[in-house]
């Protein structure tokens, strides 16, 4: 079992707007609910340098990257936001095996287009957490931590590892304006439905892999970035069908709402990869403002045609909020009608390759 957290390395791997003058106020709010937690918390040499500085030099956001996981006094790695260019740090974290080298038993935590460093770590052996980051959730203007978010971060804290996860009573809107004036203005919850099995047993186990679904796309499709589905085959960067066999395939969806179309060709882009046929199960996040929900339930069962491959959708993770808190591998065992997904207690230890 890891022990609790201490110290925390802030990273910025995709956008580098943590840095900029207009998010300075969120910024520190996040920071003031860290130091009440009592932890040390250090923003890596470039992850404050803004927009234009992070978006130019994805050279230096992948030492930061490997400099947090070399430094033995960092328990955890915690994204400050996510973006869509992360994939560009690829060649400096394995043309010459560096990632590999530095990989630790560290706590890494983020989502969103972070999907692309989960399946690096995943590559180098780590395990990792999925679904929440610095500015999203730490720097929510409301009066406090959306308590469902709370509850995850202050477990991960506090034990270094998430034990279960289960429906948050209610869901919030997308929070339209940024700005001070917003600042200890609470969004309005509305009620939520809890877990819902679309296909399948109730009961279906394996170890976490997948994330944003709109990432996922662009590593196969290049409308995005030309160069994008390119860079993910040359390093191998999503696993193969081998690799799925007995996993447990996570899918959310981000604040781009993406058109029913679109999450359609995604779901195709991954059946061609063979991910359907191995996996053990399938779990979907709900959608932010539950933004085509229904037409995003009947394109899962349609697009994978496993009659036997549980379908388990309305996860409070990714960008819908609020949000849980999810390990990546580590065996996790689903059971829908206790609605419950509980993760064994020892973590897995880091698995270097040969």
């Amino acid at each position: 079992m890891r022990n609790a957290v201490r110290n925390i390395a802030v990273v910025s791997l995709s956008s580098g707007i943590a840095g900029e003058d207009f998010v300075r106020f969120e910024v520190d709010i996040g920071l003031r609910r860290m130091k009440e937690y009592g932890l040390n918390v250090r923003f890596m040499p470039h992850a404050l340098k803004g927009l234009d500085y992070v978006s130019a030099h994805p050279e230096k956001r992948a030492e930061d990257l490997l400099a947090a996981l070399r430094d033995p006094e960092t328990d955890m790695i915690f994204c400050a936001i996510g973006g869509d260019d992360t994939y560009r740090l690829l060649p400096y974290l394995f043309d010459h095996d560096e990632l590999a080298e530095a990989a630790a038993d560290k706590i890494f935590l983020g989502f969103s287009d972070t999907t692309v460093n989960h399946l690096m770590l995943h590559k180098v052996g780590m395990t990792t957490f999925y679904g929440q980051a610095f500015l999203p959730d730490l720097c929510e203007l409301g009066p406090e931590m959306h308590p469902y978010t709370r509850k995850y971060f202050e477990e991960l804290i506090a034990t270094g590892s998430i034990r279960e996860i289960t429906p948050s009573d209610v869901w919030y809107p997308e929070r339209e304006l940024f700005s001070p004036d917003q600042v200890g203005k609470a969004l309005s919850p509305r009620p939520n439905q809890g877990f819902e099995l679309l296909r399948g047993p109730a009961r279906f186990s394996g170890k976490i892999l997948g994330g944003c679904i709109d990432t996922l796309y662009d590593m196969f499709c290049g409308d995005r970035y030309a160069d994008m589905p390119e860079m993910c085959r040359k390093y191998h960067l999503f696993p193969d069908a081998k690799d799925w066999e007995g996993r447990i395939l996570l899918l959310e969806s981000s604040e781009e709402k993406p058109s029913p179309e679109k999450y359609r060709e995604a779901l195709e882009y991954l059946k061609g990869t063979g991910v359907f046929d191995a996996v053990s199960g399938v779990l979907a996040g709900k959608p932010m403002d539950e933004a085509y929900a229904e037409e995003y339930k009947e394109l899962l069962l349609e697009v994978i045609d496993r009659p036997d491959l549980p379908i388990l959708f309305n996860l409070n993770i990714g960008h819908a909020m609020p949000r849980c808190i999810m390990p990546f591998g580590i065996e996790a065992h689903v059971d829908a009608d206790r609605q419950l997904i509980r993760f064994d207690e020892k973590t897995t230890p880091l698995n270097r390759p040969d």
